[in-house]
């Protein structure tokens, strides 16, 4: 189980290089994203507790577009995915109608150090699309991804709370 789509659609698609040992494709078949256990594995699809606020989801790349979590907005414009569905099943919460809601972030693991400049550009994009949009807390599933906007939102000192989704599920008005 891991925090983070990147990682998880690594193992899954990029251990295809290692010899298919039984043991290899027992690590490729068993690793679940942390959203994807918790909705697929544990089945809960909806928790009880409030959360009011106003929360900005993030979609990773990967874990959108690799591990199929989220619709994709070049194959339909409605907004729906597991961990959408998760967050919106809590009392008060609001989540951010954003103008690009599947915007890459522009960390993309090496690109991030290889196109520097673009990739700090895509994020202060994505961030100011949650500003003006009026998201408060910055949420998503994948944490590479959530650094990087963490980041941005740190150095320019916004007004917005960055979380893991599991911070928010994690939280004392959120029951199991």
């Amino acid at each position: 189980m891991a925090p983070s789509g990147s990682c998880v659609y690594h193992v899954r698609k990029h251990f295809d290089k290692l010899e298919q040992t039984a043991e290899v494709q027992q690590v490729r078949t068993a690793t679940y994203d942390l959203i994807d256990f918790i909705t697929q594995i544990l089945g809960v699809t909806e928790l009880p507790g409030q959360f009011p606020h106003k929360v900005g989801l993030h979609l990773s790349c990967h874990g959108q577009r690799g591990l199929h979590q989220a619709n994709e907005s070049e194959m339909t414009p409605v907004r729906d995915g597991q961990l959408r569905r998760l967050l919106g099943s809590l009392d008060g919460i609001e989540l951010t109608e954003l103008d690009r809601n599947d915007e890459c972030c522009g960390f993309g693991g090496t690109f991030c150090v290889s196109e520097e400049a673009i990739s700090a550009r895509m994020g202060q994009d994505r961030v100011q699309d949650h500003l003006r949009n009026g998201t408060t807390i910055l949420t998503g599933g994948d944490m590479s991804c959530l650094m990087h906007l963490q980041g941005i939102v740190r150095r320019r000192q916004l007004p917005m709370q960055v979380l893991h989704a599991v911070e928010i599920l994690n939280s004392e008005t959120v029951r199991w």
